[in-house]
C-alpha cells in the first residue's frame, strides 16, 4: 500500500513558474514508476511526465522542453518544475505511482494548477 500527496498548485498567470511535489509513504521501497497525470475539463486524462521503469524520463508532447521531473535517491520524493506555462497547462495535476509486483496503481488526490491573466 501507497499513500501519495501532492502539493504546490496554484495560480499563476502565463509565462510563469510552479514547482509541484509528491510525496509518497507506506510500501515505497517496490516503487517501479512514478510519474504525473493531469486532467482538465472536458479532456481526457493525460500524461504529463514519468520516470519509467528504466529510469529514464518521459514527457507529453505538450510539455516537453518546458517541464522538469526530478527525485530524491529513494524516490519518495517527485518533483515537477513547470516553466513557461500556459492557459492550457490548467488542469488538476495527480501524481501517480505504479509498484513493482502485481504492477498496482495509486493516485493522489490532485493538485489544482491554474494559468490565468
Amino acid at each position: 500500500q501507497v499513500q501519495v500527496v501532492e502539493s504546490g498548485g496554484g495560480l499563476v498567470q502565463p509565462g510563469g513558474s510552479l514547482r509541484l511535489s509528491c510525496a509518497a509513504s507506506g510500501n515505497i521501497y517496490n516503487i517501479d514508476v512514478m510519474g504525473w497525470y493531469r486532467q482538465a475539463p472536458g479532456k481526457q486524462r493525460e500524461l504529463v511526465a514519468t520516470f519509467t521503469s528504466s529510469g529514464m524520463k518521459e514527457y507529453g508532447d505538450s510539455v516537453k522542453g518546458r517541464f522538469t521531473l526530478s527525485k530524491d535517491d529513494d524516490k519518495n520524493t517527485m518533483h515537477l518544475q513547470m516553466t513557461s506555462l500556459k492557459p492550457e497547462d490548467t488542469a488538476v495535476y495527480y501524481c501517480h505511482v505504479a509498484l513493482r509486483w502485481g504492477m498496482a496503481n495509486y493516485w493522489g488526490q490532485g493538485t489544482q494548477v491554474t494559468v490565468s491573466s
